[in-house]
């Protein structure tokens, strides 16, 4: 197809107009979405056909290699011109690659993706551990008894969502007014994205300061949304993006098995079923009894010190720092994220 591209440009002149490597991405991500299909089918898995984007569903296009220049706030790309730009960050090292994107409410965003030069591997240190486990009523409860409440943004919207989305279906259909009113809609799903964003990476930052190593269920959520009175809660709490943050802030994140973590007791081992609506652990072996969130965050610990021959110290604490940062605070707090691929 990249071949294609050159006879396509002699017989349609309108393609100078635009940069040749951004054309030749739109066939490479068209032909890795194709295979993508075909190992899935491979795999057993229910497949439909690719779809073709219309102009308002193809928000995203990639300068890859050339077509690009960064100079302080002004970005320059091919065919396009000069671009005066806000700055989240500074860059560092090679800029490789530049995907432009339109959100649905009409803001645009340049991710830039670079090469560092030289990356220091982390020092890690496996007293400072924890385990993590994510739930709805709690959104993280770690093993060191710090509870985070989950926000449930989606929960919290869904007053002027509805009605954002009633005044849609009553709008013609084609109108300026429905426009208006679809784009009033999607701003609104943007805000319940960007709190829910905002939330996950000051908490995950907080995580990867003061602790080297972190360990989390490895759960299976196509599952678990099979549960029609979680799903939307589930979907809401977003568990999979909260992980990825932490994956790619903290040294290590070791993720294990999720099988009886709620059900073992912490303490002795015993075997304690309860419903969902049980949440406090009472063991009748140690009369151990703590919140069951607790429970399964010091178990999650366990689990992950065994991979290393490692077992759970007495003096796993919270350093104070993190004792003294409420739900409330990580809200109110803003802080600029500076990452690496070493996680330092």
């Amino acid at each position: 197809m990249n071949y294609i591209l050159t006879e396509l440009k002699q017989s349609e002149p309108w393609l100078y107009r635009y940069h040749s490597k951004m054309l030749q991405m739109v066939s490479t991500q068209l032909e890795g979405a194709e295979k993508a299909i075909i190992e899935l089918t491979k795999k057993g898995h229910k497949t439909g056909q690719l779809r073709f984007a219309r102009y308002n569903e193809f928000r995203t296009f990639t300068y890859n290699q050339s077509g690009f220049k960064l100079d302080n706030n002004r970005l320059f790309l091919s065919k396009i011109g000069d671009i005066r730009i806000k700055k989240h960050r500074d860059t560092s090292g090679i800029i490789k690659q530049v995907i432009v994107t339109k959100s649905k409410s009409g803001k645009w965003h340049a991710c830039l993706t670079c090469e560092l030069v030289k990356i220091n591997p982390p020092k890690i240190n496996f007293t400072k551990a924890v385990g993590i486990d994510v739930g709805i009523k709690s959104f993280a409860y770690d093993s060191d008894e710090h509870n985070t409440p989950n926000p449930l943004n989606l929960k919290k919207m869904l007053k002027p969502l509805v009605r954002a989305q009633r005044k849609v279906s009553r709008r013609k259909k084609g109108s300026n007014n429905r426009l208006k009113a679809i784009q009033h809609l999607q701003r609104i799903h943007e805000r319940i994205v960007n709190r829910r964003k905002d939330f996950q990476h000051k908490l995950s930052s907080i995580y990867a300061n003061h602790y080297d190593v972190i360990f989390v269920e490895d759960l299976q959520l196509t599952n678990m949304v099979k549960n029609h009175k979680l799903a939307r809660s589930i979907m809401d709490s977003s568990w999979n993006s909260f992980l990825q943050k932490l994956e790619y802030k903290c040294k290590l994140l070791i993720k294990v098995p999720a099988r009886n973590t709620t059900i073992d007791c912490s303490r002795c081992g015993n075997k304690v079923p309860k419903s969902l609506a049980v949440r406090i652990h009472r063991c009748d072996k140690c009369n151990l009894v703590i919140d069951r969130d607790y429970n399964a965050s010091i178990n999650i610990l366990q689990k992950g010190l065994k991979i290393f021959n490692l077992s759970a110290k007495a003096d796993y604490r919270l350093p104070q720092e993190l004792r003294k940062v409420t739900p409330v605070e990580i809200s109110k707090s803003v802080k600029q994220e500076i990452h690496c691929f070493s996680g330092e």
